[in-house]
């Protein structure tokens, strides 16, 4: 499947005629592409007529002290270390409000910060990426029953298991550091979403390229 095609598909299930805003939910794994996906969608959605933004679920990451506090700092990225009912006032909001401000993550700085980003009334859909967006789990599947059209990503797990370390690499660590984090942390991660999988509209596999 192409960007195209993906796009074409996310607006044959969209209601094209719907006045308000409409919330495209892309949900995959840690290290699954979901940022690299994201943007591109939107950016095809946009060039047919429907002003879309990308929304990232990752502004509801519990601060760092919070998560030390907490004993949670080493499962950082686990459902339990997000602000669910932060994401979930959020969604609403973009489902009801014109204009909607919102936090974002800087994981250079491994920080989310309140008040640093928005979508205006012009955007007709909201492309929200994030890891638990169709997660069957108490709260996450109440997130899940405002999505217009969901699109999961689906990695194979060597793949994935190397995407992570090499983003772990990227941001200073040593490889076998790196290899620490991905086990021990996102690929946890990782099975515990595809055990917990609701139904998704869409899928995109890994083995499909970037074309247009």
């Amino acid at each position: 499947m192409t960007i195209d095609a993906l796009c074409q598909s996310v607006i044959e299930k969209l209601d094209t005629a719907h006045q308000g805003r409409q919330l495209v939910a892309l949900s995959g794994a840690p290290g699954s592409g979901k940022s690299t996906l994201s943007a591109p969608l939107a950016k095809a959605l946009t060039a047919r007529g429907l002003k879309a933004e990308v929304v990232p679920m990752d502004g509801f990451h519990l601060d760092n002290r919070l998560l030390q506090t907490r004993g949670l700092l080493a499962r950082k990225g686990a459902p339990e270390t997000f602000d669910l009912d932060g994401f979930m006032r959020l969604c609403q909001a973009l489902k009801q409000a014109d204009h909607v401000i919102y936090p974002a993550f800087y994981r250079d700085r491994d920080i989310a910060i309140a008040g640093a980003a928005e979508v205006g009334p012009d955007c007709r859909v909201a492309v929200i990426e994030g890891n638990y967006l169709l997660f069957d789990a108490p709260g996450w599947r109440d997130v899940a029953a405002l999505w217009d059209v969901s699109i999961r990503l689906e990695v194979p797990n060597q793949e994935l298991e190397a995407r992570l370390i090499q983003r772990w690499l990227d941001h200073g660590l040593d490889h076998a550091a790196a290899v620490a984090r991905a086990q021990g942390n996102d690929l946890a991660n990782a099975r515990a979403i595809d055990a917990a999988r609701l139904p998704a509209d869409l899928v995109w596999r890994a083995a499909s390229a970037f074309e247009t």
